[in-house]
């Protein structure tokens, strides 16, 4: 009887096992070609700053003035505007990343026939001259005409309209996937070191489950963080929600944020931001959307990122959100994008994002090889009949 039950609770494990396995198959088969894709081009978006500088270096470098502070902000906003057509609306910058960098600012600017034209312009820091424009994307261009910007709309949106939903309903399956993969690897005790070993003397075949099972589980923390962080920025809207369900953002104060008056400018926000926040480098600077301006600085050190919300009509702070202030759910959101960028912590971080990215067509492509290999080995066990759902002659 005890044999009996034992055999049942076997057959029963293995049923279950196996259903678990046919999930993460299917969605890897699926979700996944759409992951290689994906996350071989942010593997190498996350070094864009690196990559641009070294195609454009006319663009994006400049020669540096040695204890020389940077041209007023004004100054570098108007060189931008003279450079473009008229009509053009400024959105948000760049800071230059070092000292030898550019300012990067961009435009949208309201085509004739509908829709719009996107323009970057860059601007050297000391002396507030531009060292040229980019025509991004017009409203009549199907796709990005610069390389890295054609890239990015591949990454995060496959190139159509409607894209970045499909990406993260794809990113949501593939975070089912990941932990159906971890739970199906789990080793028993004592078996933890194979487990996370190449096996030695192994055939080609082994060689490929292990590569993607070895793949998978040094990969998955980091790949976890990615996609929800991706999630996050194709459907913000009802990410929010869902952040707000267990820890509301921090609304601005609708009397300040709303404020009447002109705008204090982009050099005058900027100076605000750097006395909240002395220490510290600017990353960019957001034209005024709800009334506010918005920026973020990298901390010193280890102290991560403030973003800071400024009336555009009195320069009040409207709100912070770092690693002491703004609720929870503020900071959860505004780590998002550092952390899928890997420049939450540094190089280090980028580095470990990047092999991430470069780690999923290796998924891919071990486990369609794994499940190709296996639906030829069960075909070649069933009957001649059932390999062939139809006769190879008909009779009339």
């Amino acid at each position: 009887m005890r044999r009996m039950r034992y055999a049942i609770s076997n057959r029963g494990r293995a049923e279950r096992r196996k259903m678990w396995l046919n999930l993460h198959g299917c969605l890897g088969l699926t979700a996944g070609a759409v992951l290689a894709l994906v996350g071989l081009t942010g593997g190498v978006l996350v070094f864009w700053q690196e990559l641009d500088e070294g195609l454009n270096p006319g663009l994006r470098r400049v020669e540096a003035t040695p204890g020389g502070g940077f041209a007023p902000l004004e100054r570098i906003q108007a060189a931008a505007e003279r450079a473009l057509p008229e009509g053009a609306v400024f959105g948000f910058a760049y800071y230059p990343r070092h000292e030898r960098a550019t300012f990067q600012l961009f435009y949208d600017r309201p085509a004739a026939a509908g829709g719009v034209d996107h323009y970057r312009v860059f601007v050297d820091p000391y002396t507030a001259r531009t060292t040229g424009t980019r025509l991004v994307q017009a409203a009549t261009d199907p796709f990005p005409r610069s390389f890295l910007p054609f890239l990015f709309q591949l990454h995060y949106a496959l190139l159509f309209r409607g894209g970045a939903v499909v990406v993260a309903v794809f990113a949501i399956c593939l975070l089912v996937a990941v932990p159906v993969g971890l739970w199906l690897w789990w080793p028993s005790a004592g078996k933890w070191r194979p487990a996370l070993t190449f096996k030695r003397g192994a055939g080609p075949e082994r060689r490929n489950f292990d590569l993607h099972k070895l793949a998978g589980v040094y990969t998955a923390i980091p790949l976890v963080v990615v996609l929800v962080s991706g999630v996050s920025m194709n459907l913000p809207g009802y990410f929010r929600m869902l952040v707000a369900c267990f820890s509301p953002p921090v609304a601005l104060e609708p009397s300040l944020a709303r404020s009447d008056g002109p705008p204090i400018g982009w050099g005058r926000a900027a100076a605000i931001f750097d006395a909240d926040a002395p220490t510290g480098r600017l990353i960019w600077i957001q034209a005024p959307e709800d009334g506010a301006y918005q920026a973020c600085k990298r901390l010193d050190g280890w102290q991560g990122y403030r973003c800071v919300w400024v009336d555009s009509a009195t320069g009040v702070v409207l709100k912070r959100v770092d690693a002491v202030e703004g609720s929870a759910g503020d900071r959860f959101l505004q780590w998002q994008w550092p952390l899928h960028s890997g420049q939450a912590f540094g190089w280090p971080g980028r580095i470990l994002v990047g092999l991430t990215g470069l780690a999923c067509p290796v998924l891919y492509v071990t486990g369609f090889a794994h499940w190709r290999r296996k639906r030829h080995a069960i075909r070649r066990k069933l009957p001649v009949s059932q390999r062939f759902p139809f006769p190879k002659h008909r009779t009339h």
